[in-house]
């Protein structure tokens, strides 16, 4: 009788994205400025994809991107 093979499963947690993250530390005072950068979008974004849109441009502005 052939036993049953099981495959094992990965250890940790599964991968949720495909662009690595980055962690970042900002003052009240910047986190408040991207909230309101944010808000006044249209449509409004996320605070995550204000800040995506914030660096990008900074980075095309400066000729980076």
């Amino acid at each position: 009788m052939p036993s049953i093979t099981v495959s094992q499963k990965k250890r940790g947690r599964p991968a949720t994205g495909e662009t690595p993250r980055i962690g970042v530390r900002l003052s009240a005072e910047i986190t408040a400025a991207i909230d309101k950068f944010a808000v006044d979008q249209n449509p409004p974004l996320s605070r995550s994809d204000a800040v995506r849109t914030l660096v990008s441009e900074q980075l095309t502005t400066l000729g980076l991107l």
